[in-house]
């Protein structure tokens, strides 16, 4: 429990980030198997996960790396469909 309002309002603050940090790392893992499980992913999914990656990474809901290596694998792993 906080000792002062301020502490509550970090307390509150750092939950409701967690909860929005969580939204988005779950759409990402959706958006990835989507594109990973299509037998021809189109364009405009790929298009639409690099996207979602590099906004996560951005917003530093996942590590610039972390992005980029995920990126490399998706497009290696379309690479070897095609």
């Amino acid at each position: 429990m906080a000792n002062t309002k301020s502490a509550a309002k970090r307390s509150r603050q750092s939950v409701a980030r967690a909860n929005q940090n969580r939204i988005v790392r779950t759409r990402l893992r959706t958006l990835q198997k989507r594109v990973r499980g299509a037998a021809n992913p189109d364009a405009e999914q790929i298009r639409g996960l690099i996207s979602a990656l590099d906004k996560a990474a951005k917003r530093g809901i996942i590590h610039r790396n972390a992005a980029d290596r995920r990126k490399t694998r998706l497009n290696a792993l379309i690479r070897v469909k095609k």
